[in-house]
């Protein structure tokens, strides 16, 4: 292959160099073409051809010190013979149409390609060349002047630059690679085939259609292979999906490349594979796919093997079974299949292909000695044969060779009715009919457009392509174990919607009915966004799940929204919900508990002071100041009852009198302690000579005390709700589900003052009973005062820390705590001892034993 693409090179370049030089006038053939088969009819205009017959060409490398060896082509294809078939039908059905091209008849010059760039430049030079003799002819210009041909993308691009010198038109029927489409390239080319741009872009919107996401793709190594594979992957990229792998057929069919490049399927993953290669080489990809017992894919087949009947043979039906693709539009034509089953190599003994053919039908030899096969015996019926050359099922590479023949038919016939003025050319002048010009012919078959027999529009673009059509093919196995190419959509460039499928028809790989999924990673949910993962395609990801107080809502979200700071997102992540609102209410177990705890206390104090009211006349009660004991009960009960005001969702009323009420309350009941410390500590300072302090601590004196203290937390907490009143606020973090809902402060140094007030008052009570503690004991409550204060300043004391630390509805239920644990500390350490003697010794309650001074009878 690298000899023979440096012979194509070499002789191209020489070419167009012969022809461009103004100083060659004469013409000189390097290598006389008399050695091509080549099958001819006379007529008055010629129309050349180029048929790739044969697979492969049997060439010796060239030494360059001598002339190369008649070049010998194998692997007769028969699909292709019945391409050129068709197109000799096609001349001889309008030979004989008397309103196509009246009193002219068309001929032909048909040479095979070989299937090789380098044989289709040689027949295309021989077409070109009117002088095989090499006579020295002043002009180099033969008798055709158009082609037909060639099949390949690959041999088109060299005969097009080739006859594009000579500006002969050249109306492909196979070659569909989208560069063709180039004019400043190849101005005079022109096909019936559609180009691949528009196969692609049919491809792509398959591929979108279905969801695919994850694919690959192989190309055949020549230029309609890797030109359409490369295209497709660049549609299909800008439509979001990804190319799992790219893969080049090699042209050779290397086993260990070919091992390799099927292995990467597997690798991948992939179940949708695109084939954009010709049918050999689509062959030799699923022969090793089925030595590695490949199975399970849905193969996505380009136009060139969609209906080659050399893959649905049975050896791979189990694997091509379901097989898509696109295939151009097919006809039938009338008469065909007789025309084709007329050959017998006794009618066409000058015919060099019809023996070749006729061998490679039957097996046999017509006289070759050299033969290793059995001599053709006569009795070989071609109508007998279920070859693919007489199957006119499928006719649809044949209709393009019908179409371009009958495409240059109609432009010479216009040309034949030019009116003269009326003409295409300078000044309305018409060609001369009697003398051809190519470049003539080409303008005509540009401007072509007619309806053929078949109701379909024959015409050509700016870029000298057809209007696109295709049917979507699917392969389905049918009884006898035939494959049938089954209509299953169309695709119509001029239509919209471009594509139409019919699903429920469709059978894919595995004689499923479901829809194939390749997708690298499934669709994202609702609720996940996706996460690409490193060194992956954009279709490789991962679906991570919102985080808490974020969703998605939509399938493949690339990120995941915040929810709104009342908001909270739902379990699914999918939709966000109103946050749950917190505080410490009456259903909660802690509220309940505290609840509980504060009704017990308010009970306790109740109890006390219906003890000390049924035992008012009794010594120790009133040894103990009554008055003073029933306002401390008081404004304990009142210190139990506000914890409740804690409790429950914080209003405003319930905010102001929460703070407001625990202050004042707390603020009595320490004055009255204050005056009551006081009273006893100043009682027996009085004791001393000369001492007349106690008429300043008479009833009227402790009243005004305790009314002085009290007004002072009154003063503080009047202002306070006149200037800044605590109110009920919404805590709302976006971190959390909950919406805390609690009583803000309003003001931070009124809240500091009232408790700053209260522990002001605890300490002096404190340091009063602490100086008290060595007075006589029966007449003595400096000791409990003093156990109470510590009780109570190292409750506050705590709180502190604990109200700061605690979040949401805590921050409440350690205020409540503070509340009741102080309570229960003055209670029990003031009270109880009374109670018991009360109760259970009521022999200590009397009045010798309260002034009694001898120790052992003092303890109480």
């Amino acid at each position: 292959m690298a000899y023979s693409s440096l012979y194509v090179c070499v002789t191209v370049l020489f070419f167009s160099t012969l022809i461009s030089s103004q100083l060659l006038q004469t013409c000189r053939l390097i290598r006389s073409t008399s050695d091509l088969p080549v099958l001819t009819s006379e007529g008055d205009i010629m129309i050349g051809a180029l048929f790739s017959l044969h697979d492969t060409v049997l060439e010796s490398p060239p030494s360059f010190t001598a002339e190369p060896h008649p070049t010998q082509c194998s692997g007769f294809n028969f699909r292709t013979f019945r391409w050129m078939q068709t197109m000799i039908f096609a001349i001889e059905e309008i030979n004989r149409d008397k309103r196509l091209l009246a009193n002219l008849t068309l001929g032909y010059k048909i040479y095979d390609s070989c299937s090789t760039p380098f044989h289709a430049l040689r027949t295309a030079l021989a077409l070109m060349n009117g002088n095989e003799g090499g006579t020295g002819k002043p002009e180099c210009r033969g008798r055709v002047p158009v082609v037909i041909g060639d099949g390949g993308s690959t041999l088109s691009l060299v005969v097009a630059r080739f006859l594009g010198v000579f500006h002969v038109p050249q109306v492909s029927y196979f070659s569909s690679c989208a560069c063709l489409s180039n004019k400043l390239e190849f101005p005079s080319f022109l096909r019936t085939m559609p180009s691949d741009f528009f196969q692609v872009d049919a491809l792509a919107q398959l591929v979108q259609h279905f969801g695919w996401s994850w694919l690959g793709t192989f190309a055949g190594d020549d230029a309609y292979g890797r030109g359409g594979a490369q295209i497709f992957n660049d549609e299909v990229t800008k439509l979001g999906a990804c190319i799992a792998f790219y893969e080049i057929i090699p042209k050779n069919h290397d086993q260990t490349e070919m091992s390799r490049i099927v292995k990467r399927i597997r690798e991948t993953g992939t179940r949708v594979v695109l084939v954009f290669a010709l049918e050999q080489d689509a062959r030799a990809l699923f022969w090793e796919a089925l030595q590695q017992n490949l199975t399970g894919i849905q193969w996505l087949a380009s136009e060139a093997w969609i209906t080659a009947a050399v893959l649905s043979t049975p050896e791979f039906h189990s694997i091509l079974q379901g097989s898509m693709g696109y295939a151009i539009r097919r006809a039938d034509i009338p008469r065909l299949q007789p025309f084709l089953l007329r050959l017998h190599p006794s009618k066409y003994p000058q015919d060099p292909f019809v023996v070749q053919f006729w061998q490679e039908m039957f097996k046999c030899s017509l006289g070759t000695s050299t033969s290793i096969r059995p001599p053709c015996n006569g009795s070989e019926v071609l109508a007998n044969t279920g070859n693919i050359y007489s199957d006119v099922s499928q006719l649809r590479i044949s209709y393009n060779v019908y179409k371009a023949v009958y495409a240059i038919a109609h432009a010479l016939d216009s040309m034949l009715h030019c009116e003269p003025g009326k003409g295409p050319f300078a000044g309305g002048s018409c060609p001369n009919s009697s003398s051809i010009q190519p470049w003539q012919l080409l303008d005509y078959l540009k401007h072509i457009h007619f309806t053929n027999d078949f109701g379909e529009e024959t015409k050509f673009d700016r870029n000298g392509d057809p209007v696109a059509m295709y049917d979507l093919i699917n392969w389905q196995l049918i009884g006898n174990g035939e494959v049938r190419y089954a209509t299953v959509g169309r695709f119509d460039e001029t239509m919209q919607p471009k594509l139409v499928i019919e699903e429920k028809n469709i059978i894919w790989n595995g004689n499923q009915r479901q829809v194939p999924i390749s997708v690298c990673s499934t669709s994202c949910p609702p609720g996940t966004r996706k996460a690409t993962r490193p060194n992956f395609p954009l279709c490789c990801f991962d679906c991570i799940i919102c985080a808490a107080g974020e969703v998605s809502n939509q399938t493949d979200a690339l990120e995941c929204e915040k929810c709104l700071p009342e908001f909270w997102s739902n379990t699914r992540r999918d939709t966000c919900i109103p946050k749950l609102v917190e505080f410490l209410s009456y259903n909660d177990t802690m509220g309940i508990t505290l609840l509980a705890v504060a009704l017990l206390g308010s009970c306790f104090t109740l109890a006390v002071a219906l003890i000390f009211v049924l035992k008012r006349h009794t010594p120790l009660v009133k040894a103990n100041n009554s008055e003073l004991s029933f306002l401390i009960l008081s404004s304990l009960w009142l210190c139990f009852l506000c914890a409740l005001a804690f409790i429950g969702q914080p209003t405003s009323w319930s905010c102001g009198l929460r703070h407001t009420a625990f202050g004042i309350a707390f603020s009595l009941c320490l004055s009255c302690i204050l005056g009551k410390t006081m009273v006893v500590l100043m009682a027996f300072r009085a004791t001393l000579p000369g001492t007349n302090v106690m008429k300043w601590f008479g009833p009227l004196q402790q009243r005004g005390i305790i009314f002085l203290c009290t007004a002072v937390q009154l003063v503080i907490c009047c202002t306070w709700l006149s200037v800044a009143p605590p109110v009920p606020r919404k805590l709302m973090t976006r971190e959390t589900a909950r919406i805390i809902l609690l009583c803000d402060v309003g003001s931070p140094l009124a809240f500091s003052l009232v408790l700053g007030y209260i522990g002001l008052l605890a300490a002096v009570c404190f340091l009063l009973a602490f100086f008290a503690r060595k007075l006589p004991d029966n007449f003595n409550e400096a000791k409990f005062i003093t156990f109470s204060m510590l009780i109570f300043c190292a409750v506050w004391i705590a709180f502190v820390p604990a109200y700061v630390s605690s979040p949401g509805k805590y921050t409440v239920a350690v205020e409540i705590f503070a509340i009741l644990a102080s309570s229960y500390g003055l209670l029990l350490c003031i009270f109880t001892p009374k109670c018991y003697i009360i109760l259970l010794k009521p022999e200590k309650n009397t009045k010798r034993y309260l002034m009694s001074k001898s120790n052992s009878e003092r303890k109480y």
